[in-house]
């Protein structure tokens, strides 16, 4: 069960948000305003998931916790760059 939820997340993370932020307080409790979130939603959602588990589960953002973030960062980033290289092709 817990790799298909983990499955749903980074195939869907903006819609995990929107959940989270509609239906808990699991980003309230990570994030201190609307602003990080909102701009996490258009720009890192992934990321914005990633830190909201780390800070929720008590984890340090360092080490391999911090290798986490920066997985999550490339990951996210991927998306505009093959956007990109899609584009250009046409």
């Amino acid at each position: 069960m817990p790799c298909l939820i983990l499955i749903l997340v980074v195939a869907f993370p903006r819609i995990v948000l929107a959940l989270l932020f509609f239906f808990s307080r699991y980003l309230e409790h990570a994030y201190h305003g609307l602003g990080i979130p909102l701009l996490g939603f258009i720009f890192l959602p992934l990321t914005t998931l990633t830190y909201a588990w780390m800070v929720n589960s008590h984890l340090p953002v360092e080490g391999v916790n911090l290798l986490i973030i920066i997985v999550a960062v490339l990951i996210d980033a991927g998306g505009w760059g093959g956007g990109e290289y899609h584009r250009r092709r046409l």
